[in-house]
């Protein structure tokens, strides 16, 4: 299954240049997420826009797969990308900043959505561990009486990009996902946490 790594934001709120960028460990936070899903067994198409050339450039040098989206916007960028590639079954979406990401989760949503047989799977984490470990509550749903925020990582059906799609909603209570880096103290904790 392949993997789109969205790497085109701005990255505002942690104001440090483009966000894949940023150091974790003396490397880029983009290559976390990149060998994650290798290392799982998945081919990787990274998504810049024109918000992060620096990204492309990156991706250019070190032989990985780049599609220069428009940015537009999230979505649209991830619809601009299926539709270029010509992908036509399930693949998974990914932000960049979840360095903590290990081919262990893949493969586990993987599997609980090639289970469930629906045609798509969002993943969350448990607003409990969010809050725990300081980590971003911006947006907030209730999945089986759990409060939960989005984990940013998805499998989509690429042949119905364009359409509202019967997903599975996974909640894995695991901190790792909690690790989305959007402000500095969130850098820092990763930082600490997978820094030597």
């Amino acid at each position: 299954m392949r993997a789109l790594i969205m790497a085109g934001g701005g990255g505002t709120r942690l104001g440090m240049g483009e966000k894949p960028l940023v150091t974790i460990c003396s490397r880029p936070m983009i290559r976390y997420v990149i060998e994650a899903f290798r290392q799982a067994g998945h081919e990787v198409v990274v998504v810049s826009s024109p918000k992060t050339p620096f990204t492309r450039n990156w991706c250019t040098a070190n032989g990985i797969p780049c599609f220069a989206a428009e940015g537009r916007g999230y979505v649209e960028d991830i619809i601009e990308a299926v539709e270029e590639i010509g992908e036509t079954g399930p693949l998974f979406t990914c932000v960049s900043d979840l360095p903590c990401l290990s081919p262990e989760i893949i493969t586990r949503i993987e599997e609980e959505y090639t289970t469930s047989g629906k045609a798509a799977c969002s993943t969350w984490v448990p607003l409990s561990i969010c809050r725990q470990y300081n980590c971003r509550t911006s947006y907030v749903e209730t999945i089986g009486g759990t409060r939960v925020c989005p984990a940013g990582i998805n499998i989509l059906y690429a042949e119905r990009i364009t359409e509202e799609q019967d997903e599975l909603q996974l909640v894995i209570g695991d901190r790792r996902i909690a690790f989305n880096v959007n402000t500095r103290e969130e850098l820092q904790a990763v930082r600490q946490y997978l820094c030597p």
